[in-house]
């Protein structure tokens, strides 16, 4: 094991039944977070502070997801993992334009709770938006929608983080 690297962990094949998507999302701006969150020693998330709660931004079933993917340049040894969290808005509208507008501003840096479809929650840092899109659709049956992308480039993977801490937070 090369000098300053954790030992190998397995990985064991779950029983429990897999489903994909987002159920909830919250945002903050990052720089309301008011310390660095604490991170167990399996990679969970126990606490996290923030000056002011989160604010959840509803989606449909289906509509929302997130990727993440690591990089690693073996010459330059660096790895980094870019995080990509893709939410879809059903039917355009005032409010909906100016909070996306909100959102944008300043190219801010934003922090995310996600609860995933398999009852897992997920802390992101250091988000921001990227990319919006959609329109008034084709077809009557296609309906207005927005979509919206924010972006993270990380050191890790995203972290799970407990319900209570969620709790705290929103």
């Amino acid at each position: 094991m090369p000098l300053g690297c954790d030992a190998l962990e397995t990985i064991t094949k779950s029983c429990d039944n897999n489903t994909g998507g987002i159920r909830k999302i919250w945002l903050n701006d990052q720089e309301n977070i008011t310390t660095d969150p604490v991170v167990a020693v399996n990679g969970e998330v126990t606490t996290l502070a923030s000056s002011v709660n989160y604010t959840e931004f509803e989606i449909n079933r289906n509509t929302g997801n997130y990727t993440e993917e690591t990089a690693s340049d073996l010459i330059n040894g660096s790895t980094f993992v870019t995080q990509t969290i893709t939410l879809m808005f059903n039917r355009r509208d005032a409010a909906k334009s100016e909070a996306i507008n909100i959102l944008a501003s300043g190219q801010r840096y934003l922090s995310a709770l996600v609860l995933d479809a398999n009852g897992l929650y997920w802390y992101f840092e250091n988000l921001q938006l990227t990319a919006t899109g959609e329109g008034s659709g084709t077809a009557r049956a296609d309906g207005s929608k927005y979509s919206v992308t924010l972006l993270a480039e990380a050191d890790h993977l995203a972290w799970t983080i407990t319900e209570a801490a969620v709790n705290n937070n929103i």
